[in-house]
């Protein structure tokens, strides 16, 4: 486990023990990379979490956490006792929340599918790389209503994103968002933009047992954010202990923090 001072400190480092705080978010890089984003958001929220790096072995957190967070954070991080704790501490009463990235779901080295995490999680996974890039826009939609969702204007200001994971929602799960890739052409002066027919589960929410899951299959940082970093019509800066400072849209920041705090159980079903 790495502990940093101050967002403006030279990096100190500590190990603890074991972790202390109600949320631990694992990936995303680094603190001082890519995972500023979303320390930044938990910080100006007032979120108390602890971290890991993508590339340190995982380490259990305390009784006291009522969610773990894995985005861009590989499988082979765990020793095979931890994941089926994490599966036993979920059904338990703890929350879930996996965002996507190269190192999530099945990714291009997440390889969760099969796994006793893969089981708790809301979405079945592909056999195979399930990464896909989005060279032009792929728009956000509203499939339902959820707290994760409430007030944020989805079906007014559809913001795009440039890449997800594709899975598929299991039947206990709900689709609260999808992903619809749109293709544009150009002829003379004139744009064409044709829609696909078929919309990607993007946020998928349920339950397994007694604890609260969600996958989001887009990424919190870029590049596969895309537009949805900036979405909002004001702006927050935020910086977390031992991170970069981020600038990001109101709608954004807001978004992610209700997905935490509802699979954190800090908000009604």
């Amino acid at each position: 486990m790495v502990f940093f001072s101050a967002c403006s400190a030279p990096l100190r480092w500590f190990i603890l023990g074991h972790m202390t705080k109600p949320i631990l978010y694992a990936g995303d890089t680094a603190l001082q990379a890519a995972a500023s984003y979303l320390a930044g958001i938990m910080s100006h929220y007032r979120i108390s979490f602890d971290y890991l790096a993508s590339d340190q072995k995982f380490v259990m957190p305390g009784k006291e956490c009522r969610l773990l967070i894995l985005s861009d954070y590989p499988c082979r991080n765990f020793v095979s006792a931890q994941v089926e704790s994490i599966a036993e501490r979920v059904r338990d009463g703890m929350g879930l929340l996996m965002i996507g990235g190269w190192e999530s779901f099945t990714g291009e080295g997440g390889d969760f599918r099969g796994t006793a995490i893969g089981d708790v999680l809301p979405v079945s996974m592909l056999a195979n790389d399930d990464r896909v890039n989005c060279a032009q826009p792929c728009l956000v939609e509203r499939n339902s209503t959820h707290p994760i969702v409430q007030d944020l204007p989805f079906d007014e200001v559809s913001p795009s994103i440039g890449g997800f994971n594709r899975v598929v929602a299991k039947p206990e799960g709900r689709t609260i968002l999808s992903a619809r890739r749109v293709a544009v052409r150009r002829k003379g002066k004139t744009l064409a933009f044709a829609p696909n027919r078929k919309a990607d589960p993007l946020l998928v929410a349920g339950v397994s047992g007694k604890g609260r899951v969600a996958a989001f299959a887009s990424d919190v940082a870029p590049h596969w954010v895309g537009g949805l970093v900036d979405w909002g019509i004001t702006r927050i800066t935020a910086c977390a202990d031992g991170a970069h400072p981020v600038e990001v849209g109101n709608w954004y920041a807001q978004f992610f923090n209700q997905m935490i705090r509802w699979t954190a159980a800090l908000q009604p079903a």
